[in-house]
């Protein structure tokens, strides 16, 4: 029987957050961030229902099987086997999370429910509420509505049974009157509020710090919500609705892009439900109720879940000043050889530099934008913003550069995911100090991070710029791991500037002599270079790929390494996320290694090694190996020129190639085995850092 070639990536994206989950059980990682990983983990699913789940539903419902793009999986199979698979990670991530509670526990820490609130901690609880949690409370009377009114996508709603007391009601409908008894329920939703943190520190006590959930404070002072109703009984349980994420965009002439962005936004709120999550303790007679008059059907992922919903707030889970219980903090090194004290544009001019967030300080993209914003010879700037940062100094450096008579070109994304709100407020703002938005292809994502800025020196205008495997984000920089290029090579510099001339002309298609462009040409460059591979191989040259990816899942790319597998080139594969290849197959994929490390950061980088019979050729990344990223986006991938940043690329690869500590084994089972520990321990990410601080030493 022959095994097979792809593993389906749906699948693949939920092994990945097993290892999240595997994060938040692990006993050698600090309580508090564990906690942080659990809400890393309920974060993931929210998102994966949202988008994910939802495709997979939207083809089920259109009655497709979806065979050929779900990896020989139909659809409606697939949704089976995605709920079945959550609701065990489910309950796996609640063990988890009793586990901590009852280790914080023997650390003073205290995360009390509403029946194990003390007397001492009473007028704190009632004070918080009245001040703070009753102005902000939606509470909605159900019984006399129609239907329940559009819940909120992802939000935590208390569902309410309140019995109400023995009344005598007359029967009418004989002539004596005849008293009888009658026990009315009613129920009620009270939405969690979202700009209340929800987690409570209440006062300390004998040296015990306690903590009480948004929740349960609330469920403690539902007698003060309910005063004016006669009722015997009070219960209450949580319930989350997850609804399908997808941008439907209007083709009103009439209206702006962002427009069109802002009203899609609006609407998602309305979008089709595809998850449901309740408390596994409510009663039979309640869930009947909610789900019949929320129309939950047998094609929305049900999911039984613990008294707690949205634990994705575990992410902001409060310091409470123990640093014995996080992770060391470690402040960003400076790049050896360019000081933000000084001119970032003179040193660039002499050479390339590299920067690795959040190893090294992400404070020398802002510098680059704040010199190139203040300095009378720079004319130009151009940049792609795809995710930013909530209070960004990254647009406020663009907006000081208009202010200073700059001409600023902005293509910004107003589709990235999630982030839609953020870009459209950015955008609003930035247009109205002046700068010129681009708002990307027709057709096309622009995922490529890139910037040029052209500065006149001798009665010439010569380019300087960085390109990027990450965001412009100053706060997703402290904990994702990312490249970025500082260069004033003008070869490089002229294609990033035809980059941005195909924003504006998007019927012509500029041809590369160095970058690799997406969607054009990054697919034949891939093959290409994979190619090469082979025919060395063959010949007895050196051979050899390596690849840092967060994600590969295109078909046509995979077998092309498969291909190179079975010539005999050996192929190592850093891939944090989805992996649909499979390696280690006898015959087909014995020569391919895979490996993912989940770890303190979030591995974003992609990096390209191709040994090309012993001078290596290197890229840096925006794109991954998915066939969006070839074919559906603009993406940029740039070669490394300067011999040295070559060799720290290779040797960066290499100590995360060498992790023994957080690497796990992709496999064909997706059981997500730790790599076997042979040697010294070598925790990669803790690794590099000193890797690094090395380098300032031997430059000191």
């Amino acid at each position: 029987m022959l095994e097979k070639r792809y593993t389906n990536r749906e699948l693949s994206w939920l092994s990945f957050n097993a290892r999240v989950l595997q994060e938040a059980a692990d006993e050698t990682v600090p309580l508090i961030e564990r906690l942080r990983f659990l809400g890393i983990f309920s974060n993931n699913l929210d998102e994966f229902f949202k988008v994910r789940y939802a495709t997979v539903k939207r083809i089920d419902l259109a009655g497709k099987s979806g065979k050929s793009v779900l990896g020989g999986i139909k659809a409606n199979k697939l949704l089976e086997e995605i709920t079945k698979i959550v609701i065990d990670q489910q309950a796996e991530s609640l063990k988890i999370l009793e586990d901590i509670q009852t280790k914080l526990r023997k650390h003073d820490i205290h995360i009390i429910k509403e029946d194990e609130v003390t007397r001492n901690q009473q007028d704190f609880i009632r004070n918080f509420f009245i001040s703070k949690v009753s102005p902000a409370l939606v509470t909605i009377i159900l019984n006399d509505l129609p239907e329940i009114p559009s819940l909120k996508d992802s939000a935590a709603y208390l569902a309410v049974k309140m019995v109400m007391a023995e009344e005598t009601v007359p029967n009418k409908g004989i002539s004596k009157i005849v008293n009888r008894s009658v026990k009315e329920k009613r129920y009620v939703l009270i939405e969690i509020p979202r700009n209340i943190e929800r987690f409570v520190v209440l006062p300390e006590e004998n040296g015990k710090q306690y903590i009480i959930l948004l929740d349960d404070l609330i469920r403690y002072n539902l007698h003060t919500i309910f005063n004016i109703f006669n009722y015997e009984s009070l219960s209450a349980h949580m319930i989350k609705i997850t609804r399908d994420a997808e941008l439907d965009l209007d083709s009103d002439l009439s209206k702006s892009f962002i427009e069109k962005i802002s009203d899609s936004v609006k609407d998602r709120i309305k979008g089709d439900p595809v998850r449901f999550v309740y408390d596994k303790t409510i009663d039979q007679e309640t869930l009947t109720y909610l789900m019949d008059k929320m129309g939950i059907d047998s094609t929305d992922s049900i999911i039984p879940g613990g008294r707690y919903h949205n634990r994705r707030d575990y992410m902001d889970f409060p310091s409470l000043g123990r640093d014995d219980l996080q992770y060391e903090v470690r402040e960003p090194l400076p790049i050896p050889g360019l000081i933000l004290q000084t001119s970032l544009l003179r040193g660039i001019a002499d050479k390339d530099y590299l920067l690795y967030a959040p190893y090294q300080s992400f404070a020398y993209v802002v510098k680059f934008l704040r010199e190139a914003a203040l300095d009378p010879k720079v004319k130009t700037i151009k940049i792609t913003i795809y995710r930013l940062a909530k209070i960004s100094h990254i647009a406020s450096s663009l907006i000081n550069a208009v202010k200073n008579g700059k001409k600023v070109t902005v293509q910004i994304e107003l589709r990235a995911r999630f982030d839609e709100v953020a870009n459209i407020r950015y955008a609003k703002q930035m247009q109205e100090e002046g700068v010129k938005l681009i708002f990307g292809v027709p057709g096309l994502k622009v995922h490529c991070k890139t910037c040029v800025i052209e500065r006149e020196e001798e009665g010439k205008l010569k380019r300087y710029g960085f390109i990027s495997t990450g965001n412009f984000n100053e706060n997703t920089s402290r904990v994702y791991t990312d490249y970025t290029l500082f260069t004033a090579d003008p070869a490089i510099l002229k294609e990033v500037n035809k980059v941005f001339d195909f924003f504006e002309i998007n019927y012509k298609v500029n041809k590369y002599k160095h970058l690799i462009v997406s969607p054009h040409y990054t697919r034949s460059a891939i093959y290409k270079l994979i190619q090469n591979e082979i025919d060395n191989v063959k010949t007895g040259k050196p051979a050899g790929i390596k690849l840092k990816l967060n994600s590969i899942s295109d078909n046509g790319v995979i077998d092309k390494l498969y291909m190179a597998s079975k010539a005999g080139v050996k192929v190592k594969l850093l891939v944090r996320g989805i992996c649909c290849l499979v390696p280690g197959i006898e015959g087909l994929s014995e020569n391919i290694e895979a490996i993912s490390i989940v770890d303190k950061f979030l591995e974003h980088p992609r990096v390209f090694i191709f040994e090309n019979g012993g001078d290596p050729k290197v890229y840096i990344s925006s794109a991954d190996f998915m066939t969006r990223n070839l074919d559906l986006r603009v993406e940029v991938s740039c070669p490394i020129y300067d011999e040295d940043i070559k060799k720290e690329l290779i040797e960066t690869f290499d100590i995360s190639w060498s992790d023994n500590v957080k690497a796990r084994n992709h496999c064909k089972g997706m059981e997500n085995p730790y790599r076997p520990s042979e040697g010294p321990k070598i925790r990669s990410q803790f690794a590099l850092y000193d890797y690094y601080l090395n380098k300032i030493e031997i430059n000191e």
